[in-house]
Protein backbone atom coordinates (compact mmCIF):
# COMPACT_ATOMS: atom_id res chain seq x y z
CA UNK A 1 0.00 0.00 0.00
CA UNK A 2 2.44 2.38 1.08
CA UNK A 3 4.81 1.68 -2.39
CA UNK A 4 1.74 2.07 -4.39
CA UNK A 5 1.10 5.89 -2.34
CA UNK A 6 4.70 7.13 -3.21
CA UNK A 7 4.88 5.89 -6.48
CA UNK A 8 0.80 7.47 -6.98
CA UNK A 9 2.64 10.31 -5.15
CA UNK A 10 5.83 10.68 -8.03
CA UNK A 11 3.60 10.20 -10.57
CA UNK A 12 1.02 13.44 -9.53
CA UNK A 13 4.28 15.33 -9.41
CA UNK A 14 5.06 14.74 -12.83
CA UNK A 15 1.80 14.87 -13.61
CA UNK A 16 1.60 18.66 -11.94
CA UNK A 17 5.18 20.06 -13.13
CA UNK A 18 3.54 19.04 -16.80
CA UNK A 19 0.54 20.66 -16.35
CA UNK A 20 2.08 23.53 -15.15
CA UNK A 21 4.34 23.90 -18.07
CA UNK A 22 1.57 23.67 -20.23
CA UNK A 23 -0.28 25.80 -18.45
CA UNK A 24 2.12 28.52 -19.12
CA UNK A 25 5.66 28.80 -20.68
CA UNK A 26 6.52 31.24 -17.75
CA UNK A 27 5.52 29.47 -14.87
CA UNK A 28 9.85 28.23 -14.42
CA UNK A 29 10.43 31.78 -15.45
CA UNK A 30 8.10 34.02 -13.44
CA UNK A 31 9.64 32.07 -10.03
CA UNK A 32 12.95 33.40 -11.39
CA UNK A 33 11.22 36.35 -11.47
CA UNK A 34 9.47 36.98 -8.76
CA UNK A 35 12.91 36.78 -6.14
CA UNK A 36 14.71 38.37 -8.14
CA UNK A 37 12.51 42.00 -8.46
CA UNK A 38 12.43 41.20 -4.37
CA UNK A 39 16.00 40.98 -4.75
CA UNK A 40 16.46 43.86 -6.53
CA UNK A 41 14.43 45.96 -4.73
CA UNK A 42 16.13 45.34 -1.05
CA UNK A 43 19.24 45.39 -3.04
CA UNK A 44 18.83 48.92 -3.97
CA UNK A 45 17.42 49.76 -0.71
CA UNK A 46 20.07 48.27 1.33
CA UNK A 47 23.23 48.32 -0.47
CA UNK A 48 22.74 51.41 -2.95
CA UNK A 49 20.82 54.07 -0.70
CA UNK A 50 21.46 53.02 2.67
CA UNK A 51 25.06 51.68 2.17
CA UNK A 52 24.44 48.84 4.30
CA UNK A 53 25.13 46.09 2.35
CA UNK A 54 28.67 45.12 1.75
CA UNK A 55 31.27 44.45 -0.85
CA UNK A 56 29.54 41.02 -0.71
CA UNK A 57 25.38 41.65 -0.35
CA UNK A 58 24.39 40.78 -3.69
CA UNK A 59 25.41 37.04 -3.58
CA UNK A 60 24.40 37.03 -0.02
CA UNK A 61 20.61 38.19 -1.01
CA UNK A 62 20.83 36.05 -4.27
CA UNK A 63 21.33 32.72 -1.68
CA UNK A 64 18.89 34.07 0.94
CA UNK A 65 16.22 34.95 -1.42
CA UNK A 66 16.40 31.78 -3.69
CA UNK A 67 16.11 29.46 -0.48
CA UNK A 68 13.67 31.97 1.06
CA UNK A 69 11.20 31.63 -2.05
CA UNK A 70 11.41 27.45 -2.31
CA UNK A 71 10.71 27.14 1.78
CA UNK A 72 7.97 30.13 1.31
CA UNK A 73 6.91 27.84 -1.94
CA UNK A 74 6.38 25.04 0.03
CA UNK A 75 4.45 26.28 3.16
CA UNK A 76 1.86 28.19 0.93
CA UNK A 77 1.22 26.31 -1.63
CA UNK A 78 1.15 23.12 0.51
CA UNK A 79 -0.43 24.27 2.95
CA UNK A 80 -3.69 25.32 0.92
CA UNK A 81 -3.39 22.13 -0.93
CA UNK A 82 -5.80 20.48 0.72
CA UNK A 83 -8.03 23.64 0.80
CA UNK A 84 -8.21 24.24 -3.15
CA UNK A 85 -8.58 20.74 -4.10
CA UNK A 86 -11.58 19.80 -1.46
CA UNK A 87 -13.83 18.53 -4.62
CA UNK A 88 -11.21 15.72 -5.25
CA UNK A 89 -10.71 15.24 -1.54
CA UNK A 90 -14.44 14.09 -1.18
CA UNK A 91 -14.58 12.09 -4.76
CA UNK A 92 -11.17 9.83 -4.01
CA UNK A 93 -9.97 8.08 -1.37
CA UNK A 94 -6.46 8.98 -0.31
CA UNK A 95 -4.93 10.28 2.60
CA UNK A 96 -5.53 14.37 2.47
CA UNK A 97 -2.03 14.70 2.99
CA UNK A 98 -0.90 13.71 -0.47
CA UNK A 99 -2.17 16.76 -1.87
CA UNK A 100 0.42 19.16 0.11
CA UNK A 101 3.21 16.18 -0.46
CA UNK A 102 2.61 16.62 -4.67
CA UNK A 103 2.62 20.44 -4.44
CA UNK A 104 5.90 20.43 -2.14
CA UNK A 105 8.00 18.20 -4.05
CA UNK A 106 6.70 20.23 -7.52
CA UNK A 107 7.87 23.31 -5.77
CA UNK A 108 11.24 21.29 -4.64
CA UNK A 109 11.50 19.99 -8.86
CA UNK A 110 11.34 23.67 -9.51
CA UNK A 111 13.91 24.90 -7.11
CA UNK A 112 16.67 22.55 -8.41
CA UNK A 113 16.52 24.56 -11.63
CA UNK A 114 16.63 27.25 -9.91
CA UNK A 115 19.61 26.24 -7.82
CA UNK A 116 21.58 24.98 -10.68
CA UNK A 117 21.10 28.58 -12.09
CA UNK A 118 22.41 30.28 -8.87
CA UNK A 119 25.38 28.26 -8.86
CA UNK A 120 26.15 29.14 -12.24
CA UNK A 121 25.51 32.62 -11.22
CA UNK A 122 27.39 32.21 -7.77
CA UNK A 123 30.72 31.16 -9.96
CA UNK A 124 30.37 33.90 -12.77
CA UNK A 125 31.12 36.32 -9.50
CA UNK A 126 34.03 34.40 -7.78
CA UNK A 127 32.32 31.98 -5.86
CA UNK A 128 32.72 28.68 -7.73
CA UNK A 129 31.76 25.13 -6.12
CA UNK A 130 33.90 23.80 -3.42
CA UNK A 131 34.36 20.78 -1.31
CA UNK A 132 31.95 21.61 1.15
CA UNK A 133 29.18 20.99 -1.35
CA UNK A 134 28.67 17.91 -0.10
CA UNK A 135 26.48 19.29 2.73
CA UNK A 136 24.29 20.76 1.01
CA UNK A 137 21.78 17.79 0.25
CA UNK A 138 21.58 17.41 4.18
CA UNK A 139 20.99 21.29 4.13
CA UNK A 140 18.68 20.76 1.78
CA UNK A 141 16.92 17.71 3.67
CA UNK A 142 16.82 19.77 6.82
CA UNK A 143 14.71 23.09 5.04
CA UNK A 144 12.39 20.35 3.27
CA UNK A 145 11.76 18.98 6.49
CA UNK A 146 10.99 22.05 8.36
CA UNK A 147 8.93 23.39 5.53
CA UNK A 148 6.84 20.70 5.11
CA UNK A 149 6.32 20.25 8.86
CA UNK A 150 4.86 24.35 8.40
CA UNK A 151 2.84 23.38 5.80
CA UNK A 152 1.23 20.20 7.05
CA UNK A 153 0.23 22.57 10.12
CA UNK A 154 -1.22 24.91 7.53
CA UNK A 155 -2.84 22.49 5.30
CA UNK A 156 -4.76 21.30 8.35
CA UNK A 157 -6.04 24.67 9.25
CA UNK A 158 -6.60 26.65 6.75
CA UNK A 159 -9.72 24.17 5.15
CA UNK A 160 -11.44 24.96 8.21
CA UNK A 161 -10.54 28.86 8.55
CA UNK A 162 -10.09 29.62 4.83
CA UNK A 163 -9.79 33.53 5.94
CA UNK A 164 -6.30 32.55 7.62
CA UNK A 165 -4.25 32.20 4.33
CA UNK A 166 -4.19 35.90 4.56
CA UNK A 167 -2.88 36.26 7.86
CA UNK A 168 -0.28 33.29 6.51
CA UNK A 169 0.87 35.34 3.74
CA UNK A 170 1.46 38.25 6.36
CA UNK A 171 3.46 36.34 8.89
CA UNK A 172 5.61 34.93 6.01
CA UNK A 173 6.54 38.00 5.54
CA UNK A 174 7.54 38.89 9.09
CA UNK A 175 8.95 35.99 9.46
CA UNK A 176 11.44 36.61 6.28
CA UNK A 177 12.64 40.36 7.46
CA UNK A 178 13.30 38.30 10.82
CA UNK A 179 15.60 35.46 9.48
CA UNK A 180 18.76 37.12 8.27
CA UNK A 181 17.04 36.75 4.54
CA UNK A 182 18.22 39.75 3.75
CA UNK A 183 20.72 41.31 6.30
CA UNK A 184 23.93 39.72 7.77
CA UNK A 185 23.30 37.85 11.79
CA UNK A 186 26.01 39.77 12.43
CA UNK A 187 24.72 42.96 12.20
CA UNK A 188 21.96 42.11 15.06
CA UNK A 189 22.89 43.54 18.24
CA UNK A 190 24.65 40.96 20.66
CA UNK A 191 21.97 41.23 23.53
CA UNK A 192 19.96 39.82 20.52
CA UNK A 193 21.92 37.41 18.39
CA UNK A 194 20.87 34.32 20.93
CA UNK A 195 17.59 35.43 19.98
CA UNK A 196 18.18 34.74 16.39
CA UNK A 197 20.23 31.83 17.00
CA UNK A 198 16.95 30.05 17.62
CA UNK A 199 15.22 31.00 14.51
CA UNK A 200 14.95 27.70 12.46
CA UNK A 201 15.20 29.88 8.93
CA UNK A 202 18.31 31.85 10.47
CA UNK A 203 20.58 29.14 10.98
CA UNK A 204 19.98 27.21 7.29
CA UNK A 205 20.27 30.63 6.13
CA UNK A 206 23.85 31.04 7.81
CA UNK A 207 24.76 27.57 6.70
CA UNK A 208 23.46 27.80 3.27
CA UNK A 209 25.72 30.83 3.08
CA UNK A 210 28.93 29.54 4.88
CA UNK A 211 29.07 26.39 2.21
CA UNK A 212 27.88 28.39 -1.00
CA UNK A 213 30.35 31.69 -0.63
CA UNK A 214 33.17 30.75 2.03
CA UNK A 215 33.31 26.62 1.95
CA UNK A 216 32.75 26.25 5.43
CA UNK A 217 30.47 23.19 6.56
CA UNK A 218 27.39 23.69 8.49
CA UNK A 219 27.07 24.16 12.61
CA UNK A 220 25.79 20.36 12.81
CA UNK A 221 25.10 21.10 16.23
CA UNK A 222 22.44 24.20 15.00
CA UNK A 223 21.24 22.38 11.96
CA UNK A 224 21.06 19.16 14.09
CA UNK A 225 18.55 21.54 15.76
CA UNK A 226 16.67 22.61 13.18
CA UNK A 227 16.19 19.11 12.24
CA UNK A 228 15.10 17.83 15.28
CA UNK A 229 12.38 20.67 15.35
CA UNK A 230 11.57 19.73 11.60
CA UNK A 231 10.55 16.31 12.31
CA UNK A 232 8.53 17.26 15.20
CA UNK A 233 6.61 19.46 12.90
CA UNK A 234 5.91 17.10 10.48
CA UNK A 235 4.67 14.59 12.70
CA UNK A 236 2.68 17.10 14.83
CA UNK A 237 1.17 18.13 10.78
CA UNK A 238 0.76 15.07 9.60
CA UNK A 239 -1.19 13.68 13.11
CA UNK A 240 -3.34 17.13 12.73
CA UNK A 241 -4.03 16.54 9.04
CA UNK A 242 -4.87 12.86 9.78
CA UNK A 243 -7.01 13.74 13.15
CA UNK A 244 -9.07 16.14 10.83
CA UNK A 245 -9.04 14.42 7.68
CA UNK A 246 -12.67 13.27 8.09
CA UNK A 247 -13.92 16.60 8.39
CA UNK A 248 -12.21 17.67 5.03
CA UNK A 249 -14.98 15.83 2.82
CA UNK A 250 -17.74 17.43 4.55
CA UNK A 251 -16.27 20.77 3.75
CA UNK A 252 -15.96 20.10 0.79
CA UNK A 253 -20.14 19.84 0.18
Amino acid sequence: MHRHLIELILFSTYAELRAEAARSYLGLIWWVLEPAMMMGAFWLVFDVILHTGGPDYLPFLLIGMTLWQWMKSCITHGGYAIWSNLAMVRQVNLPPIVFPLIAMLSDTVKFMFIFALLVGILWAMGYPPNAAYWALPILFLAIFAAAAGAGFVVASIVPLVPDLRFVIEQVLTVVMFLSGVIFPLAKVPPGLQWLMALNPVAVVMDDARGILMHGQLPNWIGLGKVGAIALAMCAIGSLTVHRLAPRFPKLAG
